[in-house]
């Protein structure tokens, strides 16, 4: 087992995402970073901070720039975070008068934030890509099955006889919703992060609000009244989110190999797991999946909580806690997406016309 399951060579194989960890690598986090010196740049050109001519060469310099990726690595282990180092491999390819306007007004965690929220917006979109698809499948099964007859069962025991669409239902509606929620929560999440050194812009003067307006334009993020470097609900609001979806995927996982332990007038999968004792076996191991990654993610969300304590105008301890915690919750939902998928992709059956 290694430090990660998600990205171990062979567990990757039942756990991996490569389309969510691919934008949680260190090379799409450089190239947001490169976005947000860009649109800094540019804004304050275009506000009269820095001359339009400085603003260019920083265009240029970023676009041909090659990151060192050893030293970003040594000198994080000094500072913390990568970005002094970073700013230094730029501003070393810029002419040396233009080197005091890269990076001016801005702090690393500025550059971080928005990186991150850059990436997030990305997934975010994926994640709900993958949701719409889950419901269509519902929908397909719903249109074969939904009319068949199967037991309820009300705490584990028989109940009364129901359509297979009611159980259909519960597994789609929380769905739907978590689409809506995700609606809601973008333009509290998707926010351009900018204060500066004491998350107060005092450096860009009163020409702040205005460059702020211009960078969130070109980033296609909102703009903030305030940097938000102590504020952390957007993102423990998001995480709330990754939860709510891993869990009603575990809903489904769970139902599903109950209803495969209850046998064919249930549900029949196709391309079940095997058993290296007992050959004769077919074990749901997608709907096993769905519970462990319901749970994992139930657990995780507790330490986005914690990240919320982010102490007076910046925390080194809560925001590296949120770099150890929110990668694995975003692996954890995008997994449970596809696990979920190739699931529903497995049903043969569901319920019987009459029992």
């Amino acid at each position: 087992m290694t430090a990660s399951a998600f990205d171990h060579p062979i567990l990757s194989g039942l756990l991996g995402d490569e389309e969510i960890s691919a934008l949680l690598s260190a090379s799409p986090d450089l190239e947001a970073m490169g976005r947000f010196e860009l649109a800094l740049a540019r804004a304050q050109a275009t506000t009269g901070l820095i001359p339009m001519d400085a603003a260019e060469a920083i265009s240029a310099a970023l676009a041909a720039h090659v990151p060192d990726i050893a030293a970003l690595r040594s000198a994080t282990a000094r500072d913390g975070v990568v970005v002094p180092q970073w700013v230094k491999q730029v501003r070393a390819a810029l002419p040396e008068p233009v080197r005091p306007h890269f990076h001016f007004g801005a702090t690393s965690q500025d550059v971080i934030d928005t990186s991150l929220i850059l990436r997030l917006k990305t997934i975010a979109a994926i994640l709900d890509g993958r949701l719409e698809a889950l419901i269509a499948g519902l929908a397909t099964l719903e249109d074969r099955f939904g009319h068949n007859r199967l037991m309820a069962r009300t705490r584990m025991q028989d109940a009364l006889e129901i359509e297979v669409r009611s159980r259909l239902a519960d597994w789609r509606l929380p769905l739907e919703r978590h689409r809506d929620r995700l609606a809601e929560i973008g333009p509290r999440l998707f926010v351009l992060q900018m204060g500066g050194a004491a998350g107060d812009r005092a450096q860009l003067g009163d020409k702040a609000d205005e460059i702020v307006r211009l960078m969130a334009v070109e980033l296609a993020l909102a703009p903030s009244s305030k940097a938000w470097h102590s504020q952390r609900d957007g993102l423990f609001e998001f995480a709330g989110w990754l939860a709510q979806v891993s869990g009603s995927l575990g809903k489904i996982g769970q139902d599903a190999a109950l209803m495969a332990l209850a046998g064919p007038e249930h549900i029949v999968l196709s391309g079940g797991g095997g058993s290296s004792a007992m050959p004769h076996k077919s074990n749901p191991v997608a709907a096993e999946v769905l519970v462990s990654l319901a749970r994992y993610n139930a657990t995780l969300l507790g330490g986005m909580g914690q990240g919320l304590v982010h102490e007076q105008e910046r925390s080194g301890a809560a925001w590296t806690l949120e770099w150890l915690v929110l990668p694995q919750m975003l692996m954890t939902a995008g997994s449970g997406l596809l696990l979920a998928r190739k699931l529903l992709d497995a049903i043969q059956s569901l319920g019987q016309k009459s029992l």
